[in-house]
């Protein structure tokens, strides 16, 4: 028999229990099994300095709310602690998150092996682990991975051979694994398996054997494809040419050997992409391929020219050695002194004529184009590198219009700059351009010219304004450019010059046209066909497009204007052409223009070469002005500051951040923590030391993450 008394202990006891169990100040909690393998993780850091897991502890029921993890549903989706310094290793436990779809640890101390037990969260869609000291192989467990999108290794200790069984991600999109001790050869079917892959990284290795040719199927790359400094030997398969022309390709550093295939996204490469390869040969680098024909060394020859044999036992009747040069010289000089008097006579009647009848670019190249007609090439001839062309020169297939489309068309002087005048040209069906008049140079650098031009033709970038065309001639040197209807950033921010109305840009489009010169930025720096410095980089050369998508432009003009023979702006005799601009502009030129060297880093005062530092700069000054809504140049009582001195002034004094604010953008409260972001960004891009300052694609990176705008 149970007495009431005993009923009442026994009622009491089980309370006990449950308040030891449940309570959160007891000495165990009532944390969920996906908090319990946190936990395990954690007791695998053994330093912790800047405590950003100190809110992991047994006091909730469930680890959303700990620092560095997300969930859904309650459930841990994602795990994101970079840049914090972590000492530890990786604890088998966090596989059997079953939900985990992110884990991002990079930049930390993390050491060890990968576990196997980790391939089990066969949810993953990115592994972000580069920047530790990762070492070992990575388990063929990774095969697992089905849903794997991203995965970063890089700059790590990990050796061995990359497992086959990565060829079963099957849907990587971003794979990099440089700067490791990864060595054998690559496994076959990357190109067959990885068909989505954008982005592939596998430099400073050691990774051996031929380079496979299925490469060529990675259609869907849109980034790099890096394989510099490793040991990659034999030839470069001509396969490769099928790859995305806009794809940056890295060869360097390697031991491949060969003639450098001619054909598709392998063309028109700067030497950096093969250079460190002492047995390659061929266009672009320096070596010639021991296999050339007499042809290709002499162009003037007729094509059945036979050259006598020079060796001690010919016994063809033919001319010396001696008396072979000596006629190619003499032949050689003659033709040069007759072509450059046919120059100079066409040259200085064009000349003589341009100041008695001139109305336009477009219509003084109608006329030139009529009066050199014995510059016109025949079908029998090839002209030297001297003799001007008088035709457009397309640099992709989507251009359909023809040089007499183009002197035919309407032109309106869109502006003026320290290089050239801009041309608004509307073609008859419709098609508008903007057309760039260089100089009125000479023509003695147009092989320079035409290796430039060809080169920038090739940077293609949702965020970079393509250039469609070109046209050289002694009187003219023109750049064809899609037209970008909506302005540029100058008067998107300050409102154009002579408007009455003007609407401040909102936040989110503001945010969408930093990320977007960010990402064209990073493209140059990074994954253009020659690394491009902008180095002239302002709001004036940012482009709007109709949906407000930025376009930089004007990269590599200062080179090409210098070659081109100088600026018409920049002559002391101004054409009609010139004085039309007062009359038709329809974006008139801001005068404030002569601020332009606050965009300009301090080093740019003591050296020549512009870096991609000075682009970093530049871009900062761009994120200030664009967040203050002020001009470079800010009057402060009775005297102007630069914008930079003037915000670092005004953290000094501990302003609040309204008085830094664009005050449009004091009325939009919800996005002032991405200001705040934005502008520790710019701060760090206008830091005095250089080398301090981070780079674009980092810059890239960080804005990707502010999810107000596309």
């Amino acid at each position: 028999m149970i007495y009431p008394f005993e009923i009442s202990e026994m009622v009491l006891v089980l309370f006990w229990v449950f308040f030891l169990l449940c309570n959160p100040f007891a000495f165990v909690g009532c944390l969920n099994k996906e908090g319990s393998a946190l936990l395990s993780f954690k007791q695998s850091i053994t330093d912790d300095p800047e405590g950003s897991m100190n809110s992991w502890n047994s006091s909730e029921q469930n680890p959303c709310s700990w620092n560095g993890i997300t969930c859904t549903n309650l459930q841990v989706v994602s795990i994101s602690i970079p840049k914090k310094t972590l000492v530890g290793f990786l604890n088998p436990a966090l596989g059997s998150l079953s939900s985990l779809r992110h884990i991002n640890l990079n930049n930390n101390k993390l050491y060890g092996s990968l576990p196997i037990q980790l391939f089990n969260a066969q949810n993953l869609i990115s592994l972000v682990l580069f920047g530790n000291s990762f070492s070992g192989s990575v388990p063929t467990e990774i095969g697992k991975l089905s849903n794997l999108q991203k995965l970063y290794l890089s700059q790590n200790l990990f050796n061995g051979s990359i497992p086959i069984s990565i060829l079963q991600c099957k849907r990587l999109k971003e794979l990099d694994l440089s700067h490791n001790y990864f060595a054998d050869s690559l496994p076959a079917g990357f190109g067959t398996s990885l068909m989505d892959l954008e982005k592939l990284h596998l430099s400073y290795n050691r990774l051996n054997g031929s380079i496979p040719s299925d490469f060529g199927n990675l259609s869907s790359l849109q980034e790099t494809f890096d394989l510099s400094h490793n040991l990659f030997s034999g030839p470069i398969p001509a396969s490769l040419g099928n790859l995305p022309e806009k794809v940056y390709i890295d060869l360097s550093y390697n031991n491949l050997s060969g003639p450098i295939p001619q054909n598709g996204a392998l063309l028109n490469r700067g030497p950096p992409a093969f250079s460190g390869n002492p047995g390659l040969c061929g266009s672009p680098l320096k070596n010639p391929c021991s296999s050339v024909s007499p042809q290709s060394s002499f162009p003037f020859m007729p094509n059945n020219y036979s050259p006598p044999t020079l060796d001690g036992n010919n016994n063809h009747k033919g001319l010396s050695r001696i008396a072979l040069i000596a006629i190619v010289v003499v032949s050689d000089v003659l033709g040069i002194f007759l072509i450059g008097l046919v120059v100079s006579w066409c040259y200085l009647r064009l000349v003589s004529r341009k100041g008695k009848d001139e109305r336009g670019t477009i219509q003084m190249l109608q006329r030139g184009r009529k009066e050199c007609l014995c510059f016109m090439k025949d079908e029998s001839e090839t002209l030297s590198d001297n003799i001007e062309q008088l035709e457009l020169v397309p640099l992709d297939t989507q251009v359909n219009f023809d040089l007499d489309e183009l002197l035919k068309a309407s032109a309106f002087v869109l502006g003026k700059s320290g290089i050239g005048i801009v041309y608004k040209v509307v073609l008859e069906g419709g098609l508008i351009l903007a057309v760039r008049r260089l100089g009125e140079g000479g023509l003695q650098r147009f092989k320079e010219f035409q290796t430039e031009v060809e080169a920038i033709g090739k940077v293609r970038h949702p965020n970079i304004v393509t250039l469609r065309a070109y046209y050289w001639s002694a009187e003219e040197k023109l750049l064809i450019y899609d037209y970008i209807p909506n302005g540029n950033l100058a008067a998107a921010i300050h409102g154009a010059a002579g408007t009455a109305s003007f609407s401040p840009l909102p936040w989110n489009v503001r945010l969408k046209i930093m990320k977007g010169v960010a990402k064209g930025l990073a493209y140059l720096h990074e994954f253009s066909p020659k690394k491009y410095v902008h180095g002239d980089l302002k709001p004036s050369n940012i482009l709007l497009g109709l949906d407000m998508e930025p376009c930089i432009s004007d990269f590599g003009l200062g080179r090409l204007a210098n070659i081109a023979g100088g600026s018409p702006t920049l002559q002391s005799n101004r054409t009609p052409a010139e004085k039309l601009q007062k009359q038709t502009s329809e974006i008139p030129v801001n005068l404030a223009m002569n601020s332009g060297f606050c965009y300009q880093a301090p080093e740019a005062l003591k050296l020549l070469k512009p870096s991609q530092k000075w682009d970093v700069y530049s871009y900062g000054v761009i994120l200030l002005e664009m967040i203050s809504g002020r001009s470079p140049m800010v009057l402060l009582d009775t005297s102007e500051m630069d914008l930079v001195r003037w915000i670092q002034f005004c953290i000094e004094e501990k302003k609040p951040l309204s008085d830094v604010l664009d005050p449009s953008l004091c009325m939009e409260p919800e996005g002032e923590e991405e200001m705040i972001v934005v502008l520790k960004i710019a701060l760090a891009c206008v830091q005095t030391n250089a080398e301090r300052r981070p780079s674009m694609r980092h810059i890239s990176d960080v804005l990707n993450r502010l999810t107000n705008a596309g």
